[in-house]
């Protein structure tokens, strides 16, 4: 009888260290980021290489604060749904629109942004919202984007016939409505304030259609824990008063 409580014991030592172990290695696991390498203010790479914008501070303040660790790692935006679903990233933090195609396939948190979508042309054009969707017209657009789903779905398919130009980058988009080599470009409001802060001679005409689009943080469908977690950092980030530090810092306003 002894014998049989010492190795009862003994079992009862070894699961717990076992426990012990399983909650160590998940408390390890390091969560990935997959980011947009070029949408500033929102996630970039800057200068020295290195992450940066408000979505890599904000996720990097909510990680610390929920206790889990996150690095980041600059992903392709045109495939970075089907990446995350195929556990190469573990969130996408980006400045990415919450649309009902991506809802059907991953799951996001809580809005925490919304920007305005805009037609932008240079400085000195004279043309018109209207006119900026003409037959021939060349519109520049980041590729994969909410903006350029929308106006496929809801103008060139009902009827319009100016032509989409797709870029890897949205300041490419914005740069080559800047040179001339199209005639406007559909981004946001946050995108176009980035590149008249940076010297480009563009500005804004209106609006083409789209409503204001919010943003959200998109992880797998399997990961509702994390989900949970995100969320309730984030509702931690905006009752402190860093959120507004970083509103500034990164000129959202």
């Amino acid at each position: 009888m002894l014998k049989k409580s010492g190795v009862l014991c003994v079992l009862a030592v070894a699961a717990l260290i076992g426990l012990g172990a399983g909650a160590g290695l998940a408390q390890d696991k390091v969560y990935v980021n997959g980011f947009d390498a070029a949408y500033p203010p929102f996630s970039f790479v800057d200068k020295d290489g290195k992450p940066a914008g408000f979505d890599i501070d904000a996720l990097d303040w909510i990680a610390k604060e929920m206790k889990f660790k996150v690095k980041h790692q600059p992903t392709d935006w045109a495939a970075i749904v089907p990446t995350l679903q195929a556990k190469k990233i573990d969130v996408i933090a980006s400045g990415m629109s919450i649309t009902p195609e991506r809802q059907a396939a991953v799951n996001f948190t809580e809005p925490y942004w919304t920007v305005k979508q805009l037609l932008v042309v240079k400085n000195d054009s004279k043309l018109t919202d209207k006119q900026c969707l003409e037959p021939g017209r060349k519109i520049a657009l980041l590729r994969g984007s909410a903006e350029s789903k929308w106006m496929t779905e809801n103008l060139l398919k009902k009827g319009y016939s100016f032509e989409l130009k797709a870029y890897d980058t949205t300041p490419l988009a914005i740069e080559d409505v800047s040179n001339g080599r199209a005639d406007c470009a559909a981004v946001s409001n946050t995108a176009l304030k980035n590149a008249q802060g940076k010297g480009l001679k563009v500005k804004t005409i209106g609006n083409y259609g789209q409503p204001d689009t919010n943003y959200g943080y998109a992880v797998r469908k399997d990961e509702a824990e994390f989900l949970k977690k995100l969320n309730e950092g984030w509702k931690k980030l905006k009752a402190s008063p860093k959120f507004q530090e970083l509103v500034k810092k990164w000129e959202l306003k």
